[in-house]
């Protein structure tokens, strides 16, 4: 719980999330003196070819488990799965961390399986629910072209597995001269990443300049794989929240004002 008599201290902050998913966290910021810099590095948009996924909702009574990867993936297909009756009585539903659990309790899904302290594919594996799979039929609800481990750890365990995409994520193409401005003058003193993907994209958006700013200036990552892929591009003061929570990402941002050695929680 981040205490109320915390304060950012004015600390401009690069939010780095797709537009639509962006308006809490900044809020947040401003609520505990911070400046919310919008930048967003991902945009989410529509499948090239709806056609599949949903072929696949008007068949979820054939389906044993129904595994749902982001909030975003939820967002997409339950007014879809609704329209189409909703899910079967026997399906079971499980995500793959608490943001993901929470969008489907937003969405009327009050009881799911996730993991309970990291929250990625592995962790996802490891529930005792995904370890005896084998002859069942799992459909893995997510964007084109995500990490294919879950399905292939799922199939390797004899599940019969299918992806439903209900979304594409794109580069956004935008012009950061004016960020870059900001940088220059000071204004940027954290930035917020909340996928390995995103961060890809704001460093290749951010050109040759606006890297050398990105590696100068503390980033909180959300998970310890983006963590991990930003020190490898050349990120120096790097600090993990504890979930992605906007909550928790605050909360890292205000340890980072009351203790702004770039050491403190850069442990691996």
């Amino acid at each position: 719980m981040v205490s109320p008599s915390c304060s950012l201290r004015g600390l401009g902050v690069l939010v780095t999330r797709p537009e639509q998913q962006a308006d809490p966290l900044c809020r947040l910021i401003a609520q505990y003196g911070g400046v919310a810099i919008r930048c967003p590095a991902l945009l989410i948009c529509e499948p090239l070819d709806w056609k599949p996924a949903l072929t696949i909702f008007d068949r979820l009574a054939d389906y044993d488990l129904a595994i749902f990867t982001s909030a975003n993936a939820v967002d997409r297909a339950l007014p879809l799965i609704r329209s189409r009756g909703g899910f079967p009585p026997r399906m079971e539903i499980a995500a793959i961390g608490k943001a993901t659990a929470h969008a489907l309790a937003r969405q009327g899904i009050d009881h799911c399986l996730h993991p309970e302290a990291v929250f990625n594919s592995e962790a996802l594996l490891a529930l005792p629910r995904l370890q005896n799979v084998a002859g069942q039929t799992v459909v893995i609800v997510r964007g084109a072209g995500g990490r294919e481990l879950l399905a292939e750890t799922l199939a390797a365990r004899g599940a019969i597995v299918v992806y439903a995409e209900v979304y594409r994520r794109e580069r956004p193409t935008v012009d950061m001269s004016a960020l870059l401005n900001r940088w220059q003058h000071g204004e940027i003193g954290a930035v917020v990443v909340t996928s390995s993907e995103t961060l890809g994209n704001l460093f290749d958006m951010l050109g040759i300049a606006g890297q050398d700013y990105l590696r100068q200036t503390p980033l909180i990552a959300v998970s310890a794989r983006t963590r991990q892929i930003a020190a490898q591009l050349g990120c120096h003061f790097l600090r993990l929240a504890q979930e992605a929570s906007d909550n928790a990402i605050v909360a890292a941002l205000l340890d980072l004002t009351a203790n702004p050695s770039p050491l403190v929680g850069n442990a691996p």
